[in-house]
């Protein structure tokens, strides 16, 4: 195994990693906390890549004593982010999506999991976090591999995931706004049968809330939303991957 505490690593920046696999090299890239070791995180990105606003979670993260992995699932594609400053930039982030192959993916994350539990300087089995694509994508990894924990934002994927919920196994949370319009309540109340069935799992929904609430661009930002769910994110990190 090799440490990933080198002298390379800056304790507030992300270092560049590679995860080697039959089918290639998997970059990412990988947040210590200032001690250096804790417990292991897998990041999903949202439909944007790993954006700024995905980099700031995982540096919050690891300021929490996490330390971060966040592969680019974009890899193989011919553009691997998106230009959020132009008006197009959703349309942007919805083709870059749909170009992904699911299964390759989720191949992926769980090859992701698999290298941050072999890592030196994580304690313990790693867990995982997703935003938008990445929260149904995490689930989706949660029900092939064998993380400590899941904790999904308003996960794009999960009204077609569905029968896989038997198969994640971990504690959970998910987090769903109220007024999501890519996902419709009938839509979101079917998720909460589904993926609270086993007993372990916390399920919120946000008031006012739209799709992508966490995100702090104006066209998604909800302040009391956003505040409320990444206090019960913490709390529940605490508890199920202390």
């Amino acid at each position: 195994m090799t440490s990933i505490d080198d002298e390379s690593t800056q304790k507030t920046q992300p270092r560049t990693v590679s995860i080697e696999m039959a089918e290639g090299s998997l970059p990412g890239y990988l947040w210590l906390p200032d001690s250096g070791h804790g417990p292991g995180l897998v990041l999903c990105q949202e439909i944007f890549g790993v954006s700024e606003y995905i980099r700031d979670r995982a540096a919050d993260l690891a300021d929490l004593g996490y330390v971060v992995l966040a592969p680019e699932f974009y890899h193989r594609l011919p553009a691997q982010s998106v230009d959020e400053t132009r008006d197009d930039f959703l349309q942007q982030a919805l083709a870059l999506a749909g170009e992904v192959d699911w299964e390759t993916a989720v191949g992926e994350g769980v090859a992701a999991l698999e290298w941050l539990s072999g890592q030196d300087d994580v304690v313990g089995n790693p867990g995982l976090i997703g935003f938008c694509f990445g929260g149904g994508l995490a689930f989706a990894i949660a029900a092939e591999g064998d993380p400590s924990t899941l904790v999904s934002y308003y996960g794009s994927a999960l009204p077609g995931l569905l029968g896989l919920a038997d198969r994640v196994r971990c504690p959970q949370l998910h987090h769903f706004g109220e007024s999501d319009s890519y996902i419709a309540a009938d839509q979101v109340a079917a998720i909460e049968e589904a993926v609270t069935a086993g007993g372990k799992t916390e399920f919120h929904t946000y008031p006012g809330a739209d799709h992508a609430f966490d995100n702090p661009h104006p066209q998604f930002h909800h302040a009391t939303a956003s505040a409320a769910a990444w206090s019960r994110t913490v709390e529940f990190l605490s508890r199920t991957l202390p």
